[in-house]
């Protein structure tokens, strides 16, 4: 009989015991959700309340040895949601230190109290491991198994993923290596190439297919537009650098008909400064001036004096070949002309007063060739 209640005995206080002792197994590892791509640790959100409350309770059973130092809390953090490995570290530590905060504001805890990782992978989460010893631990449940196969299948995780990264890298420094030694093969067959041509420095200096955009420091040029009116325009260029230039055009010319009845004579200049863009240097913005005299009867009255004025011009260069471009510019701006009308009677001018027109519009235009000096023996 005193066996029997021996038995009855032991079997009743297996029974009490046995959530006490499974709880502390289970509340060994304690899981926080976070919301995808943020930092802040939310307490009522995804079970964390109860979690907090668990974590805190089995702090609150081994608070000495934690702040001793004997029992460390384990903190990790994780985050797999961003875009880059280094976004998701800095946003796995920003919820590490959010949940630590938590515990040492609640626990009244401390920085030294903690072991701290921080990963790139495995989710959105903070797990906080409180290692109780063995002694404490000696009853497990489903619960516990449960979490132990978890911890597994995180660490496989964590694993693999680490083993793609490493990989991903190789792969990477590889196709590095492949484009750099392709790259060194094309520099050197354009090295040697450049060497038969007697150019090597040039071509050296130039990606493949391309020319430098400014081949030149001075051009000669000539506007197709004014010698079709009978009007010789000739001018130079001095490149100073690729992208900035000094143009100047000049024009002249004296015809007369009708026993002189009839005139068309006039000379101009045009100095301008262009500053050319994009990667060919072939468009180009730039200011003008223009200073000159006309004589113009064309009907019963002449118009004799002379002009001054500038504005902005703008255009393109077409190139032809090595030693040739086709200059397409338009210039807007002000002239100011001030002219004496006169008639021609019996051979002699007779002068009819005295005028002044002012003009905003079109000043200039051209369709110019340009003759860029030493380009082909640079080439």
């Amino acid at each position: 009989m005193t066996k029997t209640r021996k038995c009855l005995f032991t079997a009743l206080l297996l029974v009490l015991l046995l959530p006490a002792m499974a709880r502390q197994q289970a509340d060994t590892v304690y899981t926080f959700r976070f919301v995808p791509r943020e930092g802040m640790f939310y307490v009522p959100w995804g079970g964390n309340d109860t979690e907090l409350s668990r974590l805190l309770e089995c702090i609150e059973s081994h608070k000495a040895d934690i702040l001793d130092g004997r029992l460390p809390l384990h903190v990790d953090g994780y985050c797999n949601s961003l875009g880059s490995e280094a976004e998701n570290l800095d946003t796995a530590r920003t919820r590490s230190n959010r949940v630590k905060s938590e515990l040492i504001v609640r626990a009244g805890l401390k920085e030294a109290c903690f072991v701290t990782r921080n990963h790139a992978t495995a989710g959105d989460h903070v797990t906080v491991r409180l290692r109780v010893p063995a002694k404490e631990v000696a009853v497990t449940d489903a619960e516990a198994e449960a979490r132990r196969k978890a911890e597994i299948e995180r660490e496989e995780v964590e694993k693999r993923a680490e083993r793609e990264r490493l990989a991903k890298e190789q792969r990477e420094a590889e196709e590095a290596r492949q484009a750099a030694a392709r790259a060194e093969a094309e520099r050197a067959a354009r090295e040697r190439a450049a060497g038969q041509t007697g150019q090597r420095g040039i071509s050296a200096a130039r990606p493949s297919g391309t020319e430098a955009p400014a081949d030149y420091h001075f051009a000669a040029r000539a506007n197709l537009l004014r010698w079709a009116t009978l009007t010789p325009d000739l001018g130079l260029e001095w490149r100073i650098t690729p992208s900035v230039g000094i143009a100047v055009n000049g024009s002249w010319t004296s015809w007369s008909w009708s026993n002189k009845d009839r005139r068309y004579a006039l000379w101009e200049v045009a100095p301008e400064v262009r500053y050319y863009m994009g990667e060919k240097k072939a468009w180009y913005v730039g200011a003008m001036f223009k200073a000159g005299e006309f004589n113009y009867k064309l009907s019963g009255t002449g118009k004799q004096g002379d002009l001054i004025g500038g504005g902005i011009t703008g255009g393109y260069q077409l190139r032809l070949n090595k030693a040739l471009n086709l200059d397409f510019n338009l210039g807007l701006g002000y002239l100011n002309a001030d002219f004496e009308k006169y008639e021609v009677i019996d051979g002699v001018r007779v002068r009819r007063g005295n005028e002044t027109k002012d003009w905003w519009g079109p000043i200039n235009a051209g369709v110019t060739l340009v003759w860029k000096i030493g380009a082909s023996r640079a080439h």
